[in-house]
Order: structure tokens, then sequence, then C-alpha cells
């Protein structure tokens, strides 16, 4: 028997789903078919939890099998094991799976595969709305191929949040917020018709409209439930672990709630949308012991950073991390999940903190239900997923400890989120940075350690400069250094009240001093949450911030990924006439060059406190421990120490947030403001395609699809697209940020009659994957070592040799039949999970990447999309092979016959003379050799709807 389950996720995911009725409802609907698996190993019981009865599986009944103990096993495993038993199924995942999960222990690792299914999947809108254009292009294709279009249906529960669309266009005004929506929507109104067409087309699909939040806020005060439960076949209810991967890299901030989450591609992602498992090695588990207390004035964010610093430094890439030890009791739920949210930026799929006390306490303040939280602690004591100190500690593949006690106030910067920097040592550091930047000369080094900071001698007079500038009427001078944006924005921080009400302190202590911003810093205020706004509010602490420019600019993602907005005309015009290397200031989490600002080339993740600091200094040249901010209305120095907020004082402040300010911001979450309630929606099962759109198009990618696949043939002269050094980011490869007018987009959008003030970003127009195709490899800071004198998103073009762009080439070489490839370094794909780098690199051409190492999300975002990621052996790279990106390249053992893992020859040839290297196949499981084999995973999923 078939059940229809309204809201909750599906005990049992299947790869069919109910058809979409002929009259679409007007509301978001839940409605997906469940059922339980085979149980061999009799492991369903039941619990009470406030006078409700639930089934569960009981992962205790594996207990006596002589396979492990289980109170060893880490808990990020544990809930991988209710996952096999609730699955099992005796082909997708067996008793020899759990049997796996348990004999973890005996290694502490495993070379064994599962097939893993989260309860849900999250989405923001960039990665969003390109899902659901696929989703949209397959109903198209499936209706071509004789099918029912209705079958193409999330089948597990998806939450998409428009959240990364707002840019920073006005600040530093009271109307900031209403003009930066107001703009939104003009920018991006086919986008939303489409995800409000989506939201009603689509069973298990709801969006979270524009000016709400951001999805990770949102998922951890809102959406997550830390146990779900949803009636199944045999009539009764069951309780399980939520679960569920998210398009959002920073999805793992969900696991300081002890809910089990990973960023994943949108190609995985919607695979998993649509009932295919998400095939996966057991991962090692690194252990993270924390102990002791943070010292007074430490903050969240000086604590992540350093756990970031420390973690990428041991290396967990592929691999969970999970924390534990006595000083857990110490972090509040906000500090896990600042902890949690940058696990991308140390490397870990994911990063645990288990269900507990504090669990608890979070959950009754962001207003969850009764019934949930008494679910949650009946099920997770019952399970064996409770943390309590009095508990043995689990054993980890490897344990890194950390005491609260030694950590820093710190900044990380200025190019990569890793690169923590004491903020004693910021001024040195940047010093050192400009002078290997610009080659600078002993004199001009000199010069340079010599200025003394912007603001030696008074609120708004340098004490030198290298460009004069004219802001307000008011003559000034721009230097290296200067900051020139400074933004409390919505990724790690504004999750987690303590540092956002310290800023607000900091704010009130600077303006009652007198004190404001610099006038070349262009300031911002977005939160996560609405909620933010509410607490700041209640305290009276947004007044402060508005006072030295901290507006409200929107809740939405902005400058950590690039919607920062224009700087400035005279500022950004001072920046290119002086080749200023000038800095941000950001509470986020990305830093990565070319990616907030193009003309910024220094970024800096710091505290909100510290980037209130840092817009009253005006520089990063400057030691905030020592060097005062500026003056006060006196004409006193001022030191940061003078306006640093103790403990005690943030207390006062945290305890006037209540569980009312959640329930009343989430009470219509889906509801929107009047013009989304407006926006027009067509009322069809198949989406009306607008030929003339540019921002949504029918993408090609199953253009003469077929019931049976192609055979898997060997690359044969096939030239090199681009040869790139180590730690190409997704920001490197995939479109982001601003559109530049004379770039191939931005000669295809004027072509259709867009102008370059209406370009909006590439992020915005990943529904058009003419723009995106266009914009691959195009970062004016990645550098091709085939044209090393140019940066920026150039090749030569082979065997002539001319330098054009990296999509110019593609086409030409597409037009000719002659097949590309990729050649790169160590960490290649490092970054956001971006799907459009991997979509990208497909629409070019490209058949492989060749590269040293990969980044977990990207390598199977390539695979996804129909691209052999390739790997060099040990030892061998295109420096020991002397590449210089004129060599033929031959890939001649691809066949029929791909194994997970296999060694793949590839012919390196040039004047005559071949390199034979035995690259090792990075399809790493049975299920990415058949995704391959079937020129990527939707491809897959829609052949076996055609079957």
């Amino acid at each position: 028997m078939w059940l229809c389950c309204i809201d909750p996720a599906p005990v049992f995911p299947l790869a069919v789903t109910l058809s979409a009725s002929a009259e679409l409802p007007s509301e978001p609907r839940r409605c997906v078919v469940t059922r339980i698996g085979q149980d061999t190993l009799n492991s369903k019981k039941t619990l009470q939890a406030n006078g409700k009865t639930y089934h569960y599986f009981d992962i205790n009944a594996v207990a006596d099998k002589g396979w492990g103990d289980l109170s060893k096993l880490p808990f990020s495993l544990k809930v991988l094991l209710e996952n096999l038993l609730r699955f099992e199924d005796g082909n997708s995942v067996t008793g020899a799976d759990i049997e796996a999960v348990m004999r973890w222990l005996e290694q502490k690792r495993s070379d064994k595969e599962i097939n893993y299914r989260p309860a849900r999947v999250l989405m923001q809108d960039f990665t969003g709305v390109p899902g659901v254009v696929d989703l949209a292009a397959m109903r198209d294709a499936i209706k071509k191929a004789g099918g029912d279009p209705g079958r193409i249906n999330p089948l597990t529960p998806v939450d998409l949040v428009i959240d990364h669309s707002v840019m920073v266009d006005k600040f530093g005004n009271p109307q900031a917020f209403e003009e930066n929506v107001e703009i939104e929507y003009q920018r991006n109104r086919e986008r939303y018709q489409f995800l409000r067409w989506g939201q009603k087309a689509f069973n298990n699909f709801r969006v979270v409209p524009p000016g709400t939040g951001i999805c990770h806020q949102v998922n951890l005060e809102y959406l997550a439930k830390g146990v779900w439960s949803s009636e199944s076949e045999d009539g009764n209810t069951y309780a399980y672990p939520d679960t569920l991967v998210g398009t959002d890299s920073h999805t793992t901030m969900i696991n300081g709630l002890g809910v089990l989450g990973w960023g994943v591609g949108g190609i995985e992602a919607e695979a998993a949308m649509l009932g295919q498992p998400i095939a996966m090695l057991i991962p090692e588990v690194i252990g993270f012991k924390i102990s002791g207390k943070l010292r007074e004035g430490i903050t969240a964010t000086d604590l992540v950073l350093t756990v970031t610093e420390m973690l990428r430094r041991r290396g967990v890439v592929g691999k969970f991390v999970e924390f534990f030890g006595d000083g857990l009791a110490d972090l509040t739920l906000a500090d896990r999940a600042t902890i949690a949210n940058m696990a991308p930026e140390y490397g870990a799929t994911c990063g645990f903190f288990p269900i507990d006390e504090r669990t608890i306490e979070y959950m009754k303040l962001t207003g969850r239900d009764e019934d949930t939280i008494a679910l949650v602690q009946a099920y997770c004591k019952a399970q064996g997923l409770w943390r309590s100190s009095s508990d043995p500690d689990p054993e980890f593949t490897d344990v890194l400890e950390l005491d609260l006690n030694d950590v820093v106030p710190s900044l990380a910067g200025p190019k990569r989120p890793q690169d923590r920097v004491p903020l004693t040592s910021v001024k040195r550091t940047f010093i050192d940075v400009v002078t290997d930047t610009l080659k600078l000369n002993d004199e001009e080094i000199s010069k340079l350690e010599g200025e003394g900071g912007q603001t030696a001698v008074g609120n708004h007079e340098p004490s030198g400069g290298d460009v004069p500038i004219t802001i307000d009427g008011h003559k000034h001078h721009l230097s290296h250094g200067d900051v020139v944006i400074a933004a409390i924005t919505s990724c790690t921080n504004t999750s987690n009240p303590s540092v956002m009400l310290a800023a607000g302190l900091v704010a009130k202590k600077a303006a009652e001093k007198g004190m404001n911003r610099k006038p070349w810093v262009k300031t911002s205020l977005a939160p996560g949450s609405k909620v933010v706004t509410d607490y700041l509010n209640v305290t009276g602490l947004q007044e402060p911030l508005n006072k030295i420019g901290f507006d409200l600019v929107g809740y939405g993602c902005t400058t950590c990924i690039g919607n920062s907005g224009p700087l400035p005309l005279e500022i950004d015009k001072a920046i290119s006439d002086g080749d200023l290397v000038v800095a941000s200031v950001l509470s986020g989490n990305r830093n990565f060059e070319g990616r907030v600002h193009q003309s910024v080339r220094t970024n800096w993740l710091a505290s909100p406190p510290l980037v209130v600091a840092y817009a009253l200094a005006g520089t990063v040249k400057i030691d905030l421990a020592s060097d005062p901010l500026g003056n006060d209305k006196e004409g006193n120095a001022v030191y940061l120490k003078d306006i640093w907020p103790s403990s005690d004082e943030i207390q006062a402040e945290l305890v006037k947030i209540n569980d009312d300010m959640f329930r009343s911001q989430y009470a219509s979450v889906f509801e929107g403001d009047e013009i989304w309630q407006s926006l027009p929606i067509p009322d069809s099962q198949t989406y009306d395609w607008d030929s003339s759109s540019t921002y949504i198009q029918n993408p090609p990618f199953f253009d003469g699809l077929t019931a049976e696949m192609d055979d898997v043939e060997p690359v044969k002269n096939a030239r090199i697209l681009a040869m790139l050094g180590d730690s190409i980011t997704t920001d490197h490869i995939s479109p982001a940020g601003a559109i530049k007018a004379d770039s191939p987009a931005g000669h295809y959008l004027q072509g259709h009659d867009v102008e370059p003030i209406d370009f909006n970003s590439y992020g915005s127009r990943r529904g058009n994957h003419e723009v995106m195709m266009r914009g691959t490899f195009a970062n004016i800071r990645i550098r091709n070592e085939m044209t090393p004198d140019i940066e920026g998103g150039f090749t030569k073009h082979l065997p002539q040799g001319e330098e054009i762009s990296i999509y110019g080439a593609a086409m030409r070489y597409q037009n000719d039949g002659i097949p590309t490839v990729v050649v790169a370094g160590k960490e290649y794909g490092t970054g956001s999970s971006r799907d459009w780098a991997a979509k990208g690199t497909n629409l070019l051409g490209a058949k492989a990447v060749i590269a040293e190492s990969y980044e977990r999300i990207h390598r199977s975002n390539l695979i996804g999309m129909g691209v052999l990621p390739l790997q060099f052996p040990e030892g061998t790279d295109r420096k020991t092979l002397n590449l210089d990106g004129t060599e033929e390249v031959d890939i001649p053992d691809l066949n029929n016959n791909l194994k997970p893992g296999d060694t793949i020859t590839v012919i390196f040839r040039r004047d005559g003379k071949e390199q034979k290297v035995a690259a090792i196949s990075r399809l790493d499981t049975a299920a990415e050799v058949e995704y391959y084999k079937n020129g990527g995973i939707l491809h897959y999923v829609l052949r076996q709807m055609m079957q």
C-alpha cells in the first residue's frame, strides 16, 4: 500500500513518484511515497515521547553481533549505521554494508562503499535555479520520449531558500534595505517567476522567498528538526535522524545542531531529489578534542579560524570531523554552528557535534514545538546518539586537541580562509603581501612601513597616501591597505548572537565617542535571518550600527559571494589609477582571490566586532592591539580596548533574545512579500521556455538522449584547453560575481540588448547556459600557464598558438571536432559547491580533467556531468613531464569495461615524442562509473525512467 505523506521526509525514497495532478495547487506541497526496509536484523522497536508512540530502527540490534563495540563508534557513523538499517533492501543496502560500518573500528577507516539516502535536500537559489531548470528540461525530455512528465518530481523533500541574489547596491542609509530589495526584484523577476512556477508545478518542493534569510541559518533556526517522523506503508509512524544534503557548501552549519549534512553539487543533489542514493565510502572520522574555556574578549570567530587552520594543516578532505571533549559543554549552540559552518574551509565533509543539552536549549529558544523536542530527547537517548560528559569518548581515525584558553584574536587572509593571522600580525602580513605583489624595492618598502596608518593624525585626514580623492566635498588620499569594504555578512557569524551583539556594542561605544567609519569604507549589514534584526532592535544596538554606516542592506549572502556591489566611482578609479592594493574586511567564510570585488586584492575574514573596528580605522596597515583606531570628539586617541565589550556586557544583551522572536518571524516563512505573491505563474506541468530570455533557457544537456547509452570511446588527439596550477578553486572555474562588458558573456548579453548596467551577476544568470559557459574559466585572477603573461581566462588556440579567450578556443575546437582536456595541479576544485564549474567544463567540450588531487564536491560534479577526473600518479605532474600546453593528448583505455579506480593510460605527445602516464581514474565507486558511462547522473536517472 502506498501512502501520501504530507510534510515529513520519507522513510524510504523510491525512483518513482506520484504523478502530478492536472490541477496544480497554489501552495507548496509535500507528497512522497514511503516504505520501510527488510530489517533482517530484527531491529524495529518502539518508543514513547510526549504521549505518542514511534517506531524506529534500533542500532543497538547490531551490538551483540560481534562486529565491534557500538559505544566506541563515532556519533556521525552511528547516524550512517541507522540509515543503512532503515534502508536495507538486499540490493542497494545489504547486511554486509551494515557490518562494514561496525567493523570500521578495526582499522578506523574503510574501503567499503555504501549507499546513503538523506531525509531531505536544501538549496539556495544560485544553485537551485539551474537545478529546477534541469528538472524542467528533464520533463521536456521525457515528454519528447513519449513518457509522462509528471514522473519528474523531487521524491525527497526539497526546500529552496532565495538568499544569493541580493546585492549591496545601496548602503550607509536607512533606505538601503528597501532600495536593494526593489533592485533585486527588478533584476531577478524572470528567475523568481520561474521558481514560483516550480513551487507550484513540482511535488515536495518549497521555496522560502527573498528577503527572509540565508539557507543555512533558516535551516538552523527553523527547518531542521533533529529527528524526523513520518508514516509508512505499514501504518506506523517512524522516527529517524534528520539528515540532508545541500547545494550550498555551508549546509554543514547544521552539524552544530547534531544534524548530519554536507554540501554536494547541484547535480548530485538533483539525483538525490529523484530518489538516487548517494554512493560514498565509509569515511575516516577525525576527532577534535576541545578542552578549557575561551578567555575574556575572545570571540567564536577567533576560535573557528584557529580550528580551520589546524584542520586544514592536518588534511581532512573527504573526511568527517567530530568534536568531543569537556570543552563542548561551554560552547553555545551558535558557537558550534559557527565551527560547523567552516567545514568547507577546513576541507572536511562535515564538522559534527552530537546532540546534547545545549542542543535542546537552542531548540527551545528557537521555538521548536514540544513534540519535536520530546522526540529528539527520547530518540537520541534510546539510540545512543545523546552526548553525555559521563560517556566514554568514541574512537577516531586520528585526534587533534585544542585548549580554548590558547585561542587569540585573529583574522584570516589575505586570500584563503585557512591562513589565520593573529591580530597583532595583520599589518606586517599585509606589508609583506604588497611587497610581493608589487615587487617593491627597499625604498618603497620603507615608505610603506613608515606611513603609520590612516588614523595617526585624526578621524578623517590620513598621514599620507598615493591617490588624492574627494568624498562628499572633503579631500583625502587613498593608500595601500585602506579598507574599502567592511561587511558584516551573513555566512559564518550572523547565526551567532554573541558576536553580532558584540559588534553592536563596539558601534555603540564608538558612536558615543563621536567616531565614525572612514569615508572611503563601504559598510554593510546583511543578516542571515530577520531574527537578527529583532534582537538588534530590542537591545537598541541597531541604532548605533546605523550611525556608523552599518545599516541593513538585505537578508542574504552578499559580500562573501561577490555580491558586494559596486564601489563608489571615485574609489574604484583611485584604486585603478594608483594600482593600489586595498582591503576588504568581512565576517564571512570566503576570501578567495577575485571573489569579494574585482578591484580588491586582499580580503580578510574577521569577527563582526573587528569588522566594525576596521571600518573605524579605515586601514589594515595598523596594529589594532597597540595603535589607535582614531580620535574621539575631543581629539583624544581611542584604542580598540576602549570600545571592546566585556563578556558580562554581551551576556546582559543576550538574555533579551527569546523564542517569540523566532516563532513570529517563521510563522509565515513561505509567504513572501506582496511583490512575490503578485508574480504571475503559468499553470502547466512543463515550462513554457522564452527563447528571448537572458535568465532562463532550456539547456542542451539532454538533446538527443536515447533510452540506450552510447559506448564509452577513447579520447584521441585532444588539445589542452588550460593548464592550471595548485588550489584552483571553483571561483576560478565557475562564473561568479560581476560580468565584465568586454568578456564573452558581456558580449553575448549586449548582443541580446542588455546594457552593462543591467548585467546583474553570473550567479543570477545560472539558469542560462549561454551566459554561464562563456564565463567558465573566465575569472580575472585565473592564470593559465599556457599564457603566463596574461591574467584571466585566456589560452592558446593550437596549433597556430593564437592567444584568445578560453571560451573562444573551446568553440573553435568543438567546431573542428577536436576534443579537449584540462591539466591542473593539487587541490583542483576547492571552494564552493558550484555545479557550473562542472557544467561549464562539459559545455566547453572538455572530456577529462587531469590533476594532482581534487576537492571532493567538484570531483563528484565532474562525474555528474560526464567529465572524467583523472589523477597523476604520485611523483608525476605537469612540471615533471615538462608540459607546456602545446601537447596533443590521447586517453586510449576508455571503454565500456571501466572499473572504480582503474589505471588509465594518458599519452602526451609533442614534437613527435610521447610520454605515457599511468593515471588513476577518480571514478571511485561503481555508481560513479555508471553515471560516467551514461554521460552524467541525470542522464542515468532519465534512462531509468524510460525503461
